[in-house]
Parts: C-alpha cells; structure tokens; sequence
C-alpha cells in the first residue's frame, strides 16, 4: 500500500513517468529523492504548516538564532508585540515605539531580528519571552511518520515532482541533435518535456 515514506514516493514516482524514468539513472534512486526534495517548497506555500515557536528576550539584544527550529521557513507573525498593552505616548510609563520584527538568514540558519533592540521598559511591559507562529518547511522521511505531508497531498506532492523531472529531461536533451522529431508533426521531441514541465507546473498551482 502506498505511504508517505521516501522509498513508496520514490517508487510511486519512478511509475508515473514510466519509460522516461528509464532515463534517470542516478546511484540509489538519487535523481528521483531530488525531484520530490526540489517539490517540498513550492507545496509548502501551496499547503503551508504552522507551528509556535518561541526566544527568551534581553535588553538591547536584537538578533534570536532559531537554532532549535531546524523547520523554520518564514516568520508568520508574533504575538509579542502587542499595541493594546502600550500606554499612551504621552504617559511616563510609555516604553517607546515597537521594534520591528523580521526573519533574517546567516547561510542556512534563521534569526528573529529586532529593529531596534527592545529595551527593558518594553521586556517590563510585554514580557521576556517573544512568542510567534511560523511557516514550517516540510519534510519527507524515511519513514511515513517522519513526513509532514498531509496523505491527502499525496499526490500533489508527485505532481509537483513530475514537474521537476520533466524540467531536468528537457535541460537534457537540449544538448540533443535537431533531427529527433516527432514523425507526424515535425514538432521536435526536445520541446515536448518544457510543454509537459509548464503543464504539470499549472495543474498543480490550479489543484485545490
């Protein structure tokens, strides 16, 4: 029975495009863990998760490393910075405007960034812990129960990587000679990957 684990996507992947995976020839199936691994961002943003995370705040820091959210793809919203709370602007007690909040990347971890740093007049006020929901990126494991796929998305998800192999079969055979045609039309046989590639990309985008 099919299952979200890589090796029955895998399989279910290398059936779909039938003789054409013939072409893909990569050690351990490599080509094909490619194409799905090359699918998951785009159906992160077509069925998004969220997740809660948090970061301890101190005075005049500005920058979080997201170290212990590995899953971390974008910052949803936070719900640290909360505008009731403030007093007036013109009450003592007023801490100052609210820094802005964004996501920022040093090579492949994620930070929060405070713009600028909160100060401890907004810790006092709003509290030391910064807690937000955050667009996890998905996964696919080994194993069924490691992948975030909803088994409802199943097959999107191998849509979206027939996408990807179509793509990488007509970089291939863009290095082919001008005589391979199709013997009805003329059409040449090196177009018709890029057609299936912009097919496939537009069913999964229109799926619902």
């Amino acid at each position: 029975m099919s299952d979200l684990s890589l090796a029955s996507l895998v399989a279910d992947l290398k059936a779909s495009l039938f003789d054409t995976a013939g072409v893909f020839t990569g050690e351990d199936d490599a080509d094909f863990k490619r194409f799905i691994a090359q699918a998951l961002p785009d159906l992160q943003v077509k069925r998004p998760i969220t997740r809660l995370g948090e970061v301890a705040l101190v005075a005049g820091e500005a920058l979080y490393p997201l170290t212990a959210l590995a899953d971390f793809s974008a910052l949803k919203i936070d719900l640290w910075r909360d505008p009731a709370k403030l007093p007036n602007p013109w009450e003592p007690s007023y801490p100052g405007a609210l820094p802005r909040l964004s996501a920022v990347w040093s090579g492949t971890e994620a930070a929060l960034m405070f713009d600028p740093a909160p100060t401890a007049a907004h810790l006092a006020l709003l509290g030391t812990v910064c807690r937000f929901w955050y667009f996890a990126a998905h996964e696919v494991g080994e194993a069924a129960a490691d992948t975030t796929v909803n088994a409802a998305d199943r097959g999107l998800l191998l849509l979206r990587a027939q996408a990807e192999a179509m793509l990488a079969l007509a970089i291939r055979n863009a290095a082919k000679p001008v005589q391979l045609r199709d013997g009805l039309s003329g059409t040449p046989r090196n177009s018709t990957p890029s057609a299936l590639h912009r097919t496939l990309l537009d069913l999964f985008w229109e799926a619902r």
